[in-house]
């Protein structure tokens, strides 16, 4: 198991239509190509003898004096491994220049430049693909000393060294050793293939270097287009960067995460395939790309999440399923990877994702909320599109379904599914009324109405004093924390406050929230899981506008601490701190934005007095934390 480094020991490099995961020891561990829901070209993540790799790294000698250090340059998604040592300092820089445009990429360069700014240090490259989640078999071919041609069924990539770099066979595989000096480089390109085409030209010294700083340009130049100033900018800006590396090109379409498989408990079960679009991360990321200024990645989102409506490309019929291919294909199939051992040992390792066939009815609350937030739902598709759902929602809305999470335990009348109902009619309502747009506004009105009053009769539990999971149990939801956010009742409202004090109670430890409680709430899968990193800042952004704030600022205070060492968030925290899931995850970063965002606005309110907005009861955390203070809002606070 100690093959296996741990899952935040990673940084994460793209040109926007893939992506690839870099290990802090300069090993690449993960990456998927010409898209990011293809197989793989190395996953050593998932398996570390038949996953493959790529290493290339600066061999330092054992004994003290000796270190490696990790980090992005500046604001753009170029990341640096530095290796330091006596004997003298290098470093490898790994990226891949962005190809932001609408046409799909059968190739795909890595670039990696190693260099000596102290002293001299030897080198050594590994470079063994295993195709396929290592199902495939490949011959390699060397062309003199610079170029190694990898070919597989369907598959192929080309290694390439600058002047100075000689690459030998090791079996069928490619490894190399060479030795810099002070001021010295050398280069290796690994270009992915889907077909056969012209070998690429023999990179330069000159060539690379001009590809780094085109790379470097790009992401400096897009970052201008944030209008975020607030006290977490570094963190913000690296979120975004996260967000735009995640987002496929050629169709606007985000992914939940970077990579599949990953537990969400070592050795267990939990175990999925986040390569795809989910319509509702993807929905919920569009008022926060607009609030950061990034009003085409939004736009592009809502172009294609329009286009899914009128193709209604789905198992059962319905507007929507809850997620699709990156290209807008429905069907995920999923499978069992068996010859892979799993990160760790935990297994199943599942490529494809069955919850793709699953009901989820919020959905219809988040994409009516993303196709309305624009501002031009009167143009005649985009309300064409929001008009049928809400007319097929009037007649399926009030039916058990899986959820937001993806239970496998049956269904349910869950809480937040009839929550984000009653957003999408009281969007489309509103939309139809600002637009002057056709639409069954009687019935969408009467429909509203009633979803509300279950809510308020059904959803709320007198015992618990509390807004639950579903209307059968009184376990709690940390998606509920939406609630204030989606505007079905006022932060400060009374029937609120006591929820959240409910959830602090069963959900949060040390700021860090849980999703639900698995023992009290069977989900069909054994074994547990970490706190959720969206769920602790969304508790953050849901303090923040309560009005408790140095508890808010406190919980995300902390929540960076479990952030990487370039800042990138897993899905989940465990334990002992360490990231568990899929990553990076979208959604993580997502919320960290979205949480920035809030708080800065509280802490920034007119009338606030410096010091202000503790919890109304004591913070658990060992702390004296103030009384409230803060002056009462519009709503009476």
């Amino acid at each position: 198991m100690n093959d296996y480094p741990p899952i935040a020991e990673h940084g994460m490099i793209g040109d926007l239509q893939t992506a690839a995961l870099v290990s802090s020891a300069g090993s690449i561990d993960w990456w998927c190509a010409p898209r990011f829901d293809s197989p793989s070209v190395f996953a050593s993540l998932l398996d570390s003898e038949r996953g493959g790799y790529c290493r290339l790294a600066a061999d330092l000698p054992s004994g003290d004096g000796t270190a490696v250090r990790q980090l992005y340059l500046s604001d753009t998604a170029v990341l640096v491994t530095r290796f330091m040592a006596p004997e003298g300092v290098g470093e490898v820089a790994d990226f891949m220049v962005p190809l932001d445009s609408s046409v799909p990429e059968g190739r795909h360069r890595l670039v990696r430049v190693a260099r000596v700014v102290r002293g001299s240090l030897p080198f050594t490259l590994a470079c063994r693909p295993r195709f396929d989640y290592g199902r495939g078999t490949h011959q390699v071919t060397l062309s003199e000393d610079h170029l190694a041609v990898f070919q597989a069924s369907g598959a192929g990539l080309y290694v390439q060294s600058t002047t100075g770099v000689q690459l030998r066979a090791d079996g069928n595989d490619v490894v190399s050793r060479f030795t810099l000096k002070a001021g010295q480089a050398a280069a290796i390109v690994l270009t992915s293939t889907t077909g056969d085409g012209p070998v690429p030209a023999r990179p330069s010294l000159e060539g690379v270097v001009d590809e780094l700083e085109a790379c470097r340009s790009f992401w400096l130049t897009w970052l201008r287009a944030c209008t975020y100033r607030g006290r977490w900018q570094d963190m913000v800006n690296r979120s975004a960067i996260t967000l735009k590396l995640l987002t496929y090109a050629p169709t606007g379409a985000p992914i939940a995460a970077a990579t599949m498989g990953l537990p969400e408990q070592i050795g267990g079960e939990r175990n999925w395939d986040y390569r795809y679009t989910w319509v509702r991360d993807g929905s919920l990321s569009v008022r926060a790309l607009i609030d950061l200024g990034f009003h085409e990645e939004a736009q592009a989102f809502r172009r294609w999440l329009r286009d899914r409506i009128e193709a209604r490309e789905t198992s059962r019929g319905d507007p929507l399923q809850i997620m699709y291919r990156v290209d807008g294909d429905p069907y995920l199939t999923e499978e069992v990877l068996d010859h892979l051992e799993g990160y760790r040992g935990s297994h199943p390792v599942r490529a494809g994702n069955a919850a793709a066939d699953q009901l989820q009815l919020d959905i219809y609350g988040e994409a009516s909320d993303a196709l309305v937030i624009g501002g031009d739902i009167g143009a005649v598709r985009g309300w064409k599109a929001l008009s049928e759902v809400l007319d097929w929602l009037t007649e399926n809305w009030d039916q058990p379904d899986e959820g937001i999470w993806e239970t496998r335990g049956g269904r349910e009348n869950f809480t937040y599914s009839r929550l984000m109902t009653w957003v999408a009619f009281d969007r489309g309502i509103k939309a139809a009324r600002d637009f002057s747009r056709p639409g069954d506004l009687l019935g969408w009105t009467r429909t509203r109405d009633t979803v509300f009053r279950q809510i308020v009769e059904r959803g709320w539990h007198q015992k618990r004093q509390a807004f639950v999971q579903h209307y059968d149990t009184e376990v709690l939801d940390a998606s509920l924390l939406l609630m204030p956010k989606v505007g079905f009742l006022s932060p400060r409202d009374p029937d609120w406050l006591s929820t959240l004090d409910a959830m602090d109670e069963e959900l949060v430890s040390d700021s860090l929230v849980y999703r639900y409680d698995p023992a009290a709430s069977p989900d069909g899968l054994r074994g547990s899981e970490g706190t959720f990193n969206l769920c602790s800042f969304f508790y953050v952004e849901a303090l923040a506008r309560s009005g408790r704030i140095a508890q808010a600022r406190y919980a995300f205070d902390k929540m960076l601490t479990y952030a990487n060492h370039v800042g990138l968030f897993a899905e989940e925290i465990g334990p002992s701190g360490e990231q568990l899931g899929n990553f990076p995850q979208a959604f993580t970063h997502l919320a960290l934005v979205t949480a920035a965002m809030a708080l800065d606005e509280e802490l920034d309110r007119p009338g606030r007095r410096p010091g202000s907005g503790g919890p109304r009861r004591p913070a658990t955390v060992g702390l004296t934390v103030p009384d409230e203070g803060t002056v009462p809002g519009p709503d009476g606070g």
